[in-house]
């Protein structure tokens, strides 16, 4: 499936699952606020703190780490709106040469094994976050959870939206293309 613009109608004979895309829909459409916030944030930062190097020579200590926190939510958030839009690297090529049956093995197959690499990287920045909960970086003086907020939030946004993509697919098969 190449994109989820309209997937949630496919769903409506499945209320959970039609619960589960339209909450995919609602928080990636936070998470492209997010992405225009953070770009917004690093458009303004790095050329105030370019101008403030060279023109006036005294580098804001708090700009460097404005856009790198920003960076990292931009990055996370991103990667579950490419997910969600199907921009994720594919083997195409080859799923496309087998046959039916073939195919949506492979597909499920690796949709498993996103779903355990995704839930993994969930908990580990889920653990990450709350180890950092006290410390504060030194130039903003903000919890440095914020910014390691961004693994959590990005990759179990990334994990929803691949569940549903699992889901979709044992349930729902395409009804056209059905190769022997």
């Amino acid at each position: 499936m190449k994109g989820h613009e309209t997937a949630p109608g496919r769903f409506v004979k499945a209320p959970s699952l039609y619960a589960l895309s339209r909450l995919n829909g609602v928080l990636i459409k936070f998470a492209g606020g997010i992405t225009i916030l953070t770009m917004a944030i690093m458009a303004v930062v790095i050329p105030y703190e370019v101008a403030g190097r060279y023109l006036l020579e005294a580098m804001p200590s708090w700009s460097g780490e404005a856009a790198t926190f920003s960076l990292v939510w931009l990055s996370m958030m991103g990667a579950a709106i490419g997910l969600r839009k199907g921009y994720q690297i594919n083997l195409t090529t080859v799923i496309d040469r087998l046959p039916y049956r073939a195919a949506r093995i492979a597909r499920g197959g690796s949709l498993c094994l996103m779903l355990a690499l995704l839930l993994i990287m969930t908990w580990y920045g889920l653990q990450q976050t709350l180890i950092n909960l006290s410390q504060t970086s030194p130039a903003l003086e903000i919890s440095m959870a914020l910014p390691y907020a961004a693994l959590p939030a990005g990759f179990g946004l990334m994990l929803l939206i691949t569940i549903e993509d699992l889901a979709g697919m044992l349930f729902f098969p395409p009804e056209d293309n059905h190769k022997t």
